[in-house]
């Protein structure tokens, strides 16, 4: 975290300077704005943080409830989202307070008295760790809060505005707010009174119901027949001695289980599998009480027993495996030629069942993907055409996931004399764990995701795919650390140089790339920076050398490294980065010694791995994202 460069800080730093609309932000919801979010679920909480970081974007986002959500429904957090918090801010405070998933347990019959149940298998959460990060267990509304005091302390001072409910909108094509949107207030004195409000873009995110998806005539397309589930977070008494560990737990009678320790040490949540439901018996099922689902809990336990002593939360619910063709209104057809003014995230665009833990997951990955798209657009920074990405990118996604679902949930209602090997179920789980952590979205080539014709100058660093971060020291101070968690969701983009094998100050192919990004009008610095704005208020460049911290000066780097930046036009000591011996960044992540530029996108996927020679392609690149000036 850096503060102090525009003046000396003595209060909370995580409080930004207000700037842009969140000097004058209106009280109650304007007649017109630039971007409105319908729902405050975790698809538009963080499409709205990461708007809250352009101030120069009026965003609401309005919600039918009158306050927070206090009790969320989901609760799993893989560590792909986990890396995704580290860049809003809170994710070491997140760490602290939520559940460690480190290892799972699974349970079948016991072969030698098949009316009960036994421990058949333990697997780690995490067996090639893909990450540094942890697969965490916490209350949804914990992570609504966290992304509610980001977007306050951000300098649009943006807040949700609760007690209004969508009703209906209308594209227009008119004016400079196209959009027309009919709400409702629902709460206070003004509950009742409907409105019509506009906007120039609005993203549903309101859930399986989306009304934002029915107005602009998309649908949830997929199997009829809904997967039922009985789900509890309880306080109870128990001698499974398992509850603290997440389970699959099968039984004689087919039933199952899916066991997930909650937050605080005694809450646990019961996924009670109620079976596949038809239409005629969605009714039926809808009125299983509490007392069904524990007796059917402790029938599958059998012979352990669950004794529920508190009740947090309880629902039957049924999800069936379904997505609409497109995330935005544009009809396939027009798409690159019609701009896209209506976008749907989360569950207003596929639905899945519990079992893959995926549903909060991806719907952040959703809302981040578009946020700072639309905040690109929204500025000037960059054509319309960015905004036909997010459905081409996260419809891809939002289908391989609800592929895999569909696999694993098949799998966990066997009976488990229909498998082939008693341990197919836990193998599976061993072999597929990189895509419910979230790891295995891989972006294909288009205007902001390059062609991997030089993937093997970092091949650790795929094309299209996170950016997995590894531990360098930073020169100025000595400090190691995670190269990856310096990235911010501010909306800029990140280009890492890999210097070729001169140190700082010495002849190199890094020396002469940072003349050119520093100089040249065709460099992205120069050509796209505002006037008057810091040389790293888009681009926030680094420098990683293969030498040790105690073999160079850091004032030995080219001075786009150290840029000057604030009103007191200070240098910038912080981006310039050694190797750190023990975990050697070049090895780690296959890093070729004659150097390489890494382009990472606002959401954190490599955009582009280029050699340092060759600049054309990098700025022919960003000069088809950003526009030609950027004010």
């Amino acid at each position: 975290m850096q503060f102090h460069h525009h003046g000396y800080v003595s209060t909370d730093p995580r409080i930004q300077p207000v700037a842009g609309i969140g000097k004058d932000r209106p009280a109650e919801l304007p007649d017109q704005m630039d971007v409105l979010i319908v729902g405050s679920g975790p698809a538009g909480m963080i499409a709205a943080a990461q708007l809250s970081q352009y101030p120069e974007v009026h965003t609401r986002i309005i919600e039918r409830r009158p306050a927070r959500l206090e009790v969320g429904q989901a609760d799993g957090i893989q560590a792909r989202s986990v890396e995704t918090f580290q860049a809003f801010g809170f994710a070491e405070r997140l760490i602290t307070e939520a559940f460690h998933l480190t290892e799972m347990a699974f349970w079948k019959p016991d072969p030698a008295n098949p009316a009960h149940i036994a421990r058949s298998a333990q697997k780690v959460d995490d067996p090639q760790g893909v990450s540094e990060f942890p697969h965490l267990i916490v209350n949804q509304a914990r992570i609504l809060d966290y992304f509610a005091e980001f977007m306050a302390n951000s300098p649009s001072r943006m807040r949700p505005d609760y007690g209004i409910e969508f009703l209906d909108l209308q594209v227009t094509g008119e004016g400079e707010y196209p959009v027309e949107v009919r709400v409702r207030h629902t709460s206070a004195e003004r509950e009742g009174e409907e409105r019509t409000i506009r906007a120039k873009y609005v993203l549903g995110a309101d859930g399986a119901r989306s009304g934002v998806r029915t107005a602009i005539g998309r649908s949830l397309e997929g199997k009829q027949a809904n997967h039922a589930w009985g789900v509890m977070d309880v306080l109870a008494r128990t001698d499974f001695p398992d509850i603290r560990l997440k389970c699959a737990i099968q039984s004689q009678s087919g039933g199952s289980i899916l066991l997930i320790p909650r937050e605080g040490g005694h809450l646990f949540r019961m996924y009670v599998d109620l079976g596949e439901v038809s239409p005629e018996r969605a009714r039926e099922i809808r009125k299983t009480t509490l007392d069904e689902i524990v007796q059917k809990a402790n029938a599958i336990l059998h012979p352990y027993t669950v004794d529920v002593r508190h009740v947090a939360w309880n629902s039957v619910y049924e999800v069936g495996h379904r997505l609409t063709d497109k995330f935005d209104d544009v009809p396939a057809e027009l798409t690159g030629e019609r701009t896209p003014r209506v976008f749907i995230a989360g569950d207003a665009c596929h639905t899945h069942s519990a079992k893959a833990g995926q549903g909060m997951n991806v719907s952040m990955q959703d809302g981040f993907n578009i946020g700072w798209k639309l905040g690109q657009v929204v500025t000037g920074r960059s054509p319309e055409s960015l905004l036909a990405t997010y459905s081409e990118e996260r419809q891809v996604v939002a289908q391989n996931l609800i592929d895999f679902d569909r696999e694993w949930s098949t799998m966990m209602a066997k009976r488990p004399e229909e498998f082939d090997d008693p341990a197919e179920l836990e193998e599976f789980y061993d072999k597929t764990f990189e895509f419910p952590a979230g790891f295995m979205t891989e972006y294909q080539p288009s205007m902001i995701t390059g062609k991997a014709d030089h993937q093997e100058l970092a091949a650790g660093f795929t094309v299209g795919k996170r950016f997995k971060s590894e531990k360098v020291v930073r020169v100025c101070d000595t400090n190691p650390l995670h190269l990856g968690h310096l990235a911010e969701a501010d909306g800029r983009w990140r280009i890492y140089a890999f210097a070729d094998q001169p140190a700082a100050g010495q002849a190199s192919a890094l020396t002469e790339w940072a003349a050119w990004m520093a100089e040249s009008p065709e460099s992205p610095v120069r050509r796209h920076t505002p006037t008057g704005a810091d040389t790293n208020s888009l681009f926030d460049i680094k420098a990683v050398y293969q030498q040790r911290h105690t073999e160079f000066e850091v004032l030995d780097a080219p001075a786009l490294f150290l840029p000057e930046v604030g009103p007191f036009r200070l240098r910038d000591f912080n981006n310039v980065f050694a190797v750190d011996p023990e975990h050697n960044i070049f090895e780690q992540r296959s890093i070729s010694r004659s150097g390489a530029v890494v382009v990472v996108r606002p959401d954190q996927y490599v955009a582009h791995v280029l050699p340092l020679t060759d600049t054309a392609a990098l700025a022919e690149f960003f000069a088809g994202i950003f526009t030609e000036s950027a004010g």
